[in-house]
């Protein structure tokens, strides 16, 4: 598996994610076990407080999350997830998920994804397992 081959996974999940694109998330870099998004918090995620609602930062990292274990071109879903929130995040933040694998066997994997704001500040921590359901995430052989 390639650099290249992690994008092309990534563009045609993309082109079919349309809550992603609906929240305006971006595809900053990708590698074998690695994807990196960011997400611009606009005034239509805040909550009652006027901070990022935590399902908003919940959905920047899961997405992260899910092209990190699909990178590797083998279809996969979440199986569980959990999630710390750390700090606000405020209308005008531009957030960054880092999603990593820890553990990648046959079928389940393990990744961590941080989301940082424009300060480097850590805003959440979230933990994803992830399940192999069968199949290429292009539909390609």
């Amino acid at each position: 598996m390639s650099h290249n081959a992690a994008w092309h996974n990534a563009r045609v999940m993309y082109q079919r994610d349309t809550c992603a694109q609906t929240l305006g998330i971006d595809i900053i870099e990708m590698d074998e076990g690695v994807a990196v998004l960011t997400m611009t918090v606009t005034p239509q995620m805040l909550n009652g407080h006027q901070t990022c609602h935590g399902g908003q930062l919940f959905s920047l990292a899961d997405t992260a999350f899910a092209y990190a274990c699909n990178s590797q071109g083998l279809a996969a879903v979440a199986s569980a997830c959990n999630i710390d929130f750390l700090r606000p995040g405020f209308a005008g933040d531009k957030l960054t998920a880092t999603a990593r694998v820890k553990h990648q066997g046959k079928l389940t994997g393990v990744y961590d994804i941080e989301i940082v704001n424009q300060q480097q500040k850590t805003v959440a921590l979230f933990r994803g397992k992830s399940h192999r359901i069968g199949g290429s995430v292009t539909g390609e052989a």
